[in-house]
């Protein structure tokens, strides 16, 4: 299976992981879930719970809240297909982990360089924070323009990009 980078983004409940998946599923292959969500409070135990269970057996799936470059390295050689959901989680996690912006751009560069170089099809799902109003505080604005700025190198790197809204997923690129 050729090397592929799929990204889907689109605000939050707008359908990206349902098309994720029905994308994944549409290919052959050994596939994987890349979750990067903590179960922190009984309502995301309960989310993560029902997601696993909707996605059945053909799934494997791998919880990593933070070193994802470093496993989408190793499992580029066990898969033909991982679904990464979601990155803006991963980005949250990264900032609640270091102390500086140069952190979080080197590990952002290095999760692109390990999407780029996954060797076969890589579908990776991120909220598209940026379309609300701007935030109120310092680090919800660091936030969104890190997001953003994530949003923009893995969309320039992938072969296709969609943005999903209401459910109604529309090819970018």
């Amino acid at each position: 299976m050729p090397n592929k980078l799929y990204f889907i983004t689109g605000g939050s409940r707008s359908g990206k992981s349902a098309f994720a998946e029905t994308l994944a599923n549409r290919m052959a292959g050994q596939r994987a879930y890349l979750a990067t969500a903590q179960a922190l409070d009984a309502e995301m135990v309960a989310r993560i719970e029902k997601h696993r269970k909707d996605r059945g057996a053909s799934w494997e799936t791998y919880e990593e809240p933070l070193a994802v470059a470093e496993l989408l390295r190793k499992l580029s050689s066990r898969y033909d297909i991982v679904l990464l959901d979601c990155l803006t989680l991963w980005l949250s996690n990264v900032m609640a982990h270091t102390d500086g912006d140069d952190t979080v751009t080197s590990r952002s560069d290095e999760l692109v360089l390990a999407m780029k170089s996954f060797g076969g099809s890589l579908i990776v799902v991120s909220n598209e924070v940026g379309l609300g109003i701007v935030p109120d505080n310092p680090l919800a604005r660091k936030y969104r323009d890190c997001a953003g700025l994530l949003n923009q190198k893995v969309a320039l790197a992938a072969d296709e990009v969609y943005f999903t809204v209401s459910g109604i997923p529309m090819r970018m690129k």
